[in-house]
C-alpha cells in the first residue's frame, strides 16, 4: 500500500487537511497520548483501534489497516460468511480470505473523551486497498445518499429524539459459565431499575437519577453535542434525550458517539445503559427513536417543507412524505433492525403499527409538525428503534424521500385516527421486514446490490437463530424472550 494512500486516492477535502493540522496541534497542546480510531459496523456499533500519536500521524498519510472480519459476524459473533470459501462468502474475490481494509481518519470528527485519560476519538471511513470505498460500510452508504440529495439541490436537517434505559448493575455475571462464546452471547449483567416509573415527565424521577445523569450531561456537553433535553420517560429507568437540529452526516456521527459515550460513562459508574428496544425486565416498555426531518435549499438555506395556508406541508414536503410512506415496509429492517424491535409495533401504544401520516398525532408513522411561516416545519418518523444503525436509518429516509420527490408521490389524505386507518400494516417481524426489502428495486439500486444481499443474508441468519431457539410462536408472543435479552440488552 502506498505510503501516501490518502493523497494518492484524493480521499480528503481541503477542510479535512486543515482539520488534521488542527488535530495534531490540539493533541500536542493537551497532552493526548492515544486516539481511538473508530468506524461503524453493520449494527451501528463502534469498532477500531487505539493509536499512539505517532501511529495517528502515519494514518493521516497512509491510513491504518484493519481486518474486515467484524463484517462476517452476526450479533452473537457467530460467523455468518465463510471468508475462506470462493468469494469470501460474499461472492466477491476482493473480499476473499478476510482481507484488510484501510481506515482513513476523518479529522473533522476529532473529540477528546472527557471520561478517558488523555484519550482522543475520531471516526474513520473504510476503503479497499485499491482506494475504492468499502461496499459494506454504512457511513459510505449515507454519504452516497447525501450526495444524491445535494445533486437535487437539497440538504437534510434532522433532529434526534432517543429513548433508552438506565439501570444499576447488581451482578456483572463474569463467571466462566456465563461469559459465552462465538455464537453464544455472554449473559448480560443482572440489573435493577434506578428509579420508579409510570409518572411521565415527573421531576422527582429526574432528580432520583441526577448524580449519574449529571455526569452524562457534563460529558456530552464537553464533547460539543447540541444537547437539548433530558427527560423522564414512561417506564422505570426509561430516559429520553433530544438534540438540536443537525445536518445529515453530523446527525449520524453524533448518534454513534452519543450511544457509545452514554454506555461507557454509565458502565464506569456501575450502571448499564441499554438502547435495546424492550428489555426482558418486568415493567419495562418499548423505547423508540423518532427522527425529525426536513429539507433545506442548498443555495438559500431555507426550509422547503414550510406549508402555505390550508396545507400540512409544502408540495415538496408532501412528495417527500409520499416516498417515506411508499417505502416504509421495505425500509423497516433499517429503521428497526433487531428481532426485539418489532415488539414495539402495537396499536394504541404511541408507536406506529401501519403506514400513516397525520398532523401532530403520535399514533402516526409520519407525524407532521408544521405551520405557515414556521421555519421549524418538519416531519417526524416515529417508526425507528434506538438500536438502529444511524447511517442506514438516515440513508433509508433520504433515498425514500428523494424517490418521492422525483416521482411526485402523493401521500394521500391525512389520517385523523391512524390506528383505525385502512392502510398497509407495517411488518410485524424482522422476517417480514426482510421479505419487504428483498422485493425493493429502489433500495437495491440505492444501497447497492452487494450490500442488500449481504444485509438480507446477515439479518436472516439472526432471525433463523431466534426461531431455532424460541420457535415462530416466540415472535408472536407479547413476552420478550430470554434469547432477545441475552442477544441485545448489553450489546445494544
Amino acid at each position: 500500500m502506498s505510503k501516501r494512500f490518502i493523497e494518492q486516492h484524493n480521499l480528503w477535502t481541503d477542510a479535512q487537511r486543515a482539520a488534521a493540522r488542527e488535530v495534531l496541534e490540539r493533541i500536542e497542546k493537551e497532552g493526548i497520548q492515544m486516539v481511538r480510531l473508530s468506524w461503524s459496523d453493520q449494527y451501528g456499533l463502534l469498532r477500531g483501534k487505539m493509536l499512539s500519536v505517532s501511529a495517528l500521524k502515519s494514518a493521516f498519510a497512509s491510513g491504518s489497516e484493519i481486518t474486515m472480519a467484524p463484517f462476517f459476524f452476526d450479533t452473537a459473533s457467530a460467523i455468518v460468511f465463510n471468508p475462506f470459501e470462493a468469494g469470501g462468502g460474499f461472492g466477491s474475490s476482493e473480499l476473499a480470505g478476510s482481507p484488510n481494509v484501510v481506515m482513513v481518519p476523518d479529522p473533522a470528527t476529532f473529540r477528546v473523551l472527557p471520561w478517558a485519560d488523555r484519550t482522543g476519538w475520531m471516526l474513520a471511513d473504510l476503503y479497499m486497498r485499491s482506494g475504492r470505498p468499502f461496499s459494506l460500510s454504512p457511513r459510505a452508504i449515507l454519504r452516497k445518499a447525501l450526495a444524491e440529495l445535494a445533486e437535487a439541490g437539497y440538504e437534510i436537517r434532522a433532529g434526534l429524539e432517543v429513548e433508552w434505559y438506565l439501570t444499576r448493575i447488581v451482578d456483572p455475571c463474569l463467571d466462566p459459565e456465563t461469559i459465552g462464546g462465538p455464537g453464544t452471547p455472554a449473559a448480560p449483567p443482572k440489573v435493577m431499575p434506578v428509579a420508579k416509573g409510570y409518572s411521565y415527565l415527573l421531576e422527582n424521577h429526574l432528580d432520583e437519577v441526577e448524580p449519574i445523569m449529571a455526569e452524562v450531561r457534563q460529558h456530552l456537553l464537553a464533547l460539543g453535542m447540541p444537547l437539548r433535553s433530558m427527560e423522564d420517560e414512561w417506564a422505570p429507568s426509561q430516559m429520553e434525550t433530544t438534540f438540536d437540529v443537525m445536518a445529515g452526516m453530523e446527525l449520524a456521527d453524533t448518534m454513534m458517539l452519543f450511544r457509545s459515550a452514554v454506555k461507557q460513562i454509565c458502565r464506569r459508574r456501575g450502571h448499564l445503559a441499554s438502547f435495546m428496544c424492550k428489555p426482558r425486565i418486568p415493567g419495562f416498555y418499548a423505547s423508540g427513536w423518532h427522527l425529525h426531518q426536513s429539507l433545506v435549499d442548498t443555495a438559500s438555506g431555507q426550509n422547503r417543507f414550510i406549508p402555505q395556508e390550508g396545507e400540512p406541508l409544502s408540495a415538496l414536503g408532501r412528495a417527500y412524505v409520499g416516498g417515506l410512506l411508499e417505502h416504509a415496509c421495505a425500509a423497516s429492517s433499517f429503521t428497526t433492525p433487531t428481532v426485539n424491535g418489532y415488539r414495539r409495533r402495537r396499536p394504541y401504544s404511541l408507536a406506529p403499527d401501519r403506514v400513516t401520516w397525520a398532523m401532530d398525532n403520535r399514533a402516526a408513522m409520519a407525524r407532521v409538525i408544521s405551520a405557515p411561516g414556521d421555519p421549524a416545519s418538519r416531519v417526524e418518523n416515529r417508526v425507528g428503534e434506538p438500536a438502529a444503525n444511524p447511517y442506514l436509518y438516515l440513508a433509508s429516509q433520504v433515498f425514500a424521500g428523494l424517490d418521492g420527490i422525483r416521482r411526485h408521490l402523493d401521500p394521500g389524505p391525512l389520517q385523523e385516527t391512524p390506528y383505525a386507518a385502512d392502510v398497509t400494516i407495517l411488518p410485524t417481524s424482522l422476517s417480514a421486514a426482510l421479505d419487504a426489502l428483498g422485493g425493493s428495486q429502489m433500495y437495491r439500486e440505492a444501497f447497492g446490490g452487494e450490500f442488500i444481499d449481504y444485509w438480507l443474508h446477515l439479518r436472516r441468519s439472526e432471525w433463523n437463530r431466534f426461531v431455532a431457539a424460541e420457535g415462530e410462536a416466540g415472535a408472536a408472543s407479547d413476552e420478550v424472550t430470554e434469547w432477545e435479552h441475552r442477544e441485545y440488552f448489553e450489546l445494544m
